[in-house]
Formats: C-alpha cells, sequence, structure tokens
C-alpha cells in the first residue's frame, strides 16, 4: 500500500482509513478481527468521531477491545471528531475540551494523532476555536488538527484565526456523488453538471496542502445505497467496474477505491464497513493505478459528461 504524507512530516498515514462508525454491537473478537485484517492489509489510520454510536460508545468499544500497549499504540494513527450534539452544533471551547477528554478516555490513549471539526457549526467563534486548539496542542493532547464537511469560505474563516495548520478536509465523495470533481469538467457549459456546487473545495484543498478524506465511497449519494451491485440504477457503471475488477484480478470495491485514489489530490479513502473481506477488497484497490482511459470511461459510466 502506497504511503503518503497528511501534511506534516512526522505524520504519515495509509491513503485507506478504516471508519468506526458501526462497531457499537460488534463483540471484541469481531473489533480485533476488524482491526487486525485492516492492519495486514497495510492500514494503519484509524477514523473515528464522539457520536458514533452517540456518547463516544463505539471509540469506547475500540478502546477496550484493542487496549493497545504503549509501543502498539504508536503504531497507529488515531483521529476523532467532534462538535455534533444530536441535533445542534458546538464548536465552543469549552465542549471541544471536554470531548476530547472523553475520547482519550473511551480509546485508551493519552494523545490523538489528529482532532477534525466535525460538520460546520453555524455559531463558530473562531476565537474559541482557537483558544481550543492552543489548549490541546500545548498539553499534548492532540498533535494535528482539521475539519470535516468545511467549505473553502468556513476553512479561510478558521485560518485567519487557528494558528496550528488545519491539514484535513473530510468530505463526501464516491463515483455517483463526485460534484466536487465533475463540476469542473462540464465549466461554462448548459448542463447540470456545470452547476457549481462545492465552490471549488477540491482545488482549495489542493493549492492548501489539505489533505481529503473521501468517506462514504461506495455510496449513492442520494440515500439509496451503495452503487456498487445496484444494476437498477447504475447498471452501465457496475458493467465497466465489473470487467475492470476481472481484468485486474480484484473486487469491485478496489476499482471504486482506486478511481478516487488515481486522483492527483492524493485523496484518502475512509471505509465504513465492519466486513473484514470489504477491508481486504477496497484497500487493494490503493496498489492500483487506472490509466487516464480507464479513469474516464468509469467516469462517463457513471453519469458524468465528457465535453
Amino acid at each position: 500500500m502506497r504511503i503518503q504524507p497528511i501534511g506534516s512530516s512526522d505524520l504519515t498515514a495509509s491513503n485507506i482509513i478504516l471508519g468506526l462508525m458501526r462497531i457499537k454491537d460488534l463483540s471484541d473478537a469481531e473489533i480485533r478481527t476488524l482491526v487486525g485484517t485492516a492492519r495486514d492489509a497495510g492500514i494503519t489510520m484509524f477514523d473515528h468521531a464522539n457520536i458514533y454510536g452517540r456518547d463516544h460508545a463505539c471509540e469506547e468499544r475500540f478502546g477496550s477491545a484493542l487496549n493497545w500497549s504503549a509501543a502498539e499504540r504508536e503504531q497507529v494513527v488515531l483521529q476523532t471528531k467532534c462538535g455534533i450534539r444530536w441535533g445542534w452544533f458546538d464548536f465552543s471551547t469549552e465542549h471541544i475540551l471536554q470531548s476530547v477528554d472523553a475520547s482519550l478516555k473511551a480509546l485508551h490513549t493519552d494523545y490523538l494523532d489528529v482532532l477534525l471539526l466535525h460538520r460546520p457549526d453555524a455559531l463558530v467563534e473562531p476565537e474559541e476555536v482557537a483558544a481550543a486548539f492552543d489548549s490541546l496542542a500545548a498539553s499534548g493532547k492532540v498533535r494535528h488538527f482539521g475539519v470535516s464537511n468545511h467549505t473553502r469560505g468556513q476553512l479561510e474563516l478558521l485560518r485567519a484565526t487557528v494558528d496550528q495548520p488545519l491539514l484535513v478536509n473530510q468530505l463526501q465523495l464516491s463515483l455517483t456523488h463526485a460534484d466536487m470533481i465533475a463540476e469542473g469538467v462540464a465549466l461554462n457549459m448548459r448542463h447540470d453538471q456545470s452547476v457549481v456546487r462545492t465552490d471549488g473545495i477540491l482545488d482549495y484543498c489542493r493549492l492548501t496542502s489539505t489533505t481529503v478524506q473521501a468517506w462514504s465511497p461506495f455510496q449513492s449519494g442520494d440515500g439509496s445505497g451503495p452503487f456498487l451491485g445496484n444494476r437498477e440504477r447504475y447498471a452501465e457503471l457496475n458493467d465497466v467496474v465489473d470487467r475492470l475488477a476481472a481484468e485486474y484480478g480484484v473486487a469491485p470495491e478496489a476499482i471504486a477505491t482506486a478511481w478516487i485514489t488515481r486522483h492527483p489530490a492524493r485523496i484518502q479513502v475512509v471505509l465504513g464497513t465492519t466486513r473484514p473481506d470489504r477491508v481486504q477488497a477496497a484497500a487493494a484497490g490503493s496498489e492500483l493505478e487506472l490509466t487516464r482511459e480507464q479513469w474516464y470511461e468509469v467516469f462517463r459510466s457513471a453519469g458524468y459528461i465528457v465535453p
């Protein structure tokens, strides 16, 4: 698996991340098998959030099941998120600090490698975020910072006040939810694809060395579920993906993953599955580099135009 910088010379992560949002009801053995499979596949980064399972429940299950030694802990990258409070958002200094302390306790660790602000808080006061980040950095509780689902304007607003580099923006991206890529391809055309919905967030992240982490990489983006295997809605896409999967000797998940990681933005893919076989299948995609022709063929088969 290719190893890539996440924005700091002392922090590296695989370009596949395992998200642990659905492990609340798994047994300790199932969690260890899932994480062990990921580690065997070269995945070293694990993504959490305080709301996964509600009230840090998934973090607690992860920490209890693994209970890593200090040496084992140093071999992985733990990332978590805060800010969503079930019907409202909270980027106050108090909430950020309290949430981090609860995450550290749940995860059985003394520090977080990465903390992300989870979805934008319309009532954000950048000075409060700055105060929290300063405290967390000074205490050693958090080593690196970023955001999730933020616009370029929201990132600029925070960057004007926060001293720490914001290294990550976690954004929804899949073959069938790729506006941030597709809108630029159709620029200046009288076509729905040319409508700017993301305000150039992908190019902005590239220009500012902000790593994009793609969540829901196999989801349709409209609530209808995964696009892989859904021939009723995505017959052509599945035909192309299946053909390429057969050519490369991999599972369809690997092709869907490879389409994202082929992009020169060096996007990281966040897997949300609890199935070890799907982790292995997707991880294989990080070893593939689709040709330009193949990349655009998959793109067109997902319903996008290439003028």
